[in-house]
């Protein structure tokens, strides 16, 4: 697994963690889909992931550097893209794309991105080093 070190606005960054379809229940009033409900997609995605490489309970305890690009609608094929930014003994910061698939366009648009930071957890609750694989 590899750390992202660079930023594009041309192509995703990361591996495709999360695909799936903009539906009218997660609209707003004026029909354009809640920041909240993207925030849910890309904190699942960016916690898929964080499982994937540390094989532990992972809990999400910060987000920062959340910037919304443009708004996504109803119908937009949404694709969350995620990489390791940092590694840490208990935790991994993972920065997460969300791109979007508008029907009458056919081509990808940047919606939005953010950096999520997990921490692994025991049973109890409490950090606990990751096994970083090499």
């Amino acid at each position: 697994m590899t750390v992202a070190t660079t930023q594009s606005d041309d192509i995703p960054i990361g591996e495709l963690v999360i695909m799936t379809i903009a539906m009218p229940r997660d609209t707003n009033r004026y029909g354009d889909m809640f920041g909240g409900w993207l925030v849910s997609q890309m904190d699942l995605g960016g916690a898929i992931l964080a499982h994937q490489c540390s094989h532990s309970r992972m809990t999400t305890v910060a987000i920062d550097k959340m910037v919304f690009i443009r708004p996504v609608y109803v119908g937009d094929v949404v694709s969350c893209y995620a990489s390791i930014v940092k590694r840490g003994n208990t935790s991994v910061g993972i920065n997460v794309q969300v791109w979007v698939e508008r029907m009458e366009d056919h081509f990808k648009l940047k919606v939005t991105e953010g950096l999520f930071t997990y921490v692994a957890i025991d049973k109890q609750g409490k950090p606990t080093p990751i096994k970083w694989k090499t």
